[in-house]
């Protein structure tokens, strides 16, 4: 772990932990953000994890930034990841097809792989939510097998349908919205990502883990998830 801290803006600093991502990241990541949380109480006004970095926006009017990198260096010293931390891990239900996910045949080309092989590896895997962004309930997560690894899209989509699951890089994600988006979509979830009326808005926060598990067409249905072709969308 290499701490840095960074200005982003007068009443905001960076606490930079790691240098390249890792699931090996996530605990101290969490002990950081519990210990900083503590440290500024109620001057806190906004913690964001990412990948390797903490964003700590605080109360200017309460503390300086000198005060708040004081704040900062006592909150980090002899930081240990407590075993106990552990966040949620969430179970999504995903159909794997053609029609919700073109690109699927394009990672059996690149891997090598028949499409039921990729779609085997990539429900097999526990994935760590790193961060949210891009949008709302957005969950960044990985890290996917090298081999199903997959540049995002050069032109990216116009629309990408609610619940679309892709690939970009070594890092998945499903889309909670209708949005746009130039991930390699491989299939699509009937769970409900984002919701105004859960407390934290997304069902995901970084901490938790992520297992997709393949489910048939009709279990898609009657969970509730539309089969709109994506090429019907664009």
């Amino acid at each position: 772990m290499k701490l840095r801290v960074e200005v982003v803006a007068l009443d905001c600093l960076m606490v930079r932990l790691f240098d390249e991502i890792a699931e090996a990241n996530m605990p101290w990541m969490l002990a950081a953000s519990e210990s900083l949380r503590a440290a500024f109480a109620e001057h806190l006004i906004d913690l964001v994890p990412s990948y390797t970095t903490l964003m700590v926006h605080y109360d200017l009017t309460a503390l300086s930034p000198n005060q708040a990198r004081e704040l900062i260096a006592e909150a980090l010293i002899d930081l240990t990841p407590n075993a106990r931390t552990r966040g949620t891990c969430h179970v999504l239900p995903v159909w794997y097809d053609l029609s919700v996910g073109p690109e699927l045949s394009l990672l059996s080309q690149s891997s090598g792989l028949p499409i039921e092989e990729v779609i085997r590896r990539h429900s097999a895997h526990e994935y760590q939510v790193f961060a949210l962004g891009f949008a709302p309930g957005f969950a960044f997560m990985g890290l996917v097998e090298e081999v199903l690894a997959a540049p995002r899209l050069n032109t990216p989509r116009k629309k990408v349908a609610a619940g679309s699951v892709g690939i970009a890089e070594r890092q998945t994600a499903a889309y909670p919205v209708v949005s746009p988006g130039g991930w390699n979509l491989i299939g699509r979830t009937p769970a409900k990502l984002f919701d105004r009326n859960r407390d934290g808005y997304s069902l995901m926060q970084p901490g938790d883990t992520v297992r997709f598990e393949a489910i048939g067409h009709a279990e898609f249905i009657n969970l509730g998830g539309d089969d709109t072709p994506q090429e019907a969308l664009a």
